[in-house]
């Protein structure tokens, strides 16, 4: 995988918080949800502006980055 574009790279969130993508450099990924720090994570792949997710326990998911906001399972998240 080459290296993931900087513009990427940090803290994602939710309006109300809920919801937390952390995209670390090399494409490893933690999301936390509510109280729950390490609810999900594994590794990303960016192509453009879109986004995989390939989850530790195996499930995928997927999304776009749309004038700087994160589209992401039904929600949107900000780049905090």
């Amino acid at each position: 995988m080459s290296d993931t574009p900087t513009q990427f790279t940090g803290l994602w969130i939710t309006d109300d918080g809920h919801v937390r993508h952390e995209l670390l450099p090399g494409g490893r990924y933690v999301e936390a949800r509510g109280s729950r720090e390490r609810a999900y994570q594994g590794r990303y792949e960016i192509s453009g502006s879109h986004i995989e997710y390939w989850d530790d326990t195996g499930f995928t998911a997927n999304g776009d980055f749309i004038d700087g906001v994160l589209h992401h399972a039904g929600m949107i998240l900000r780049r905090n």
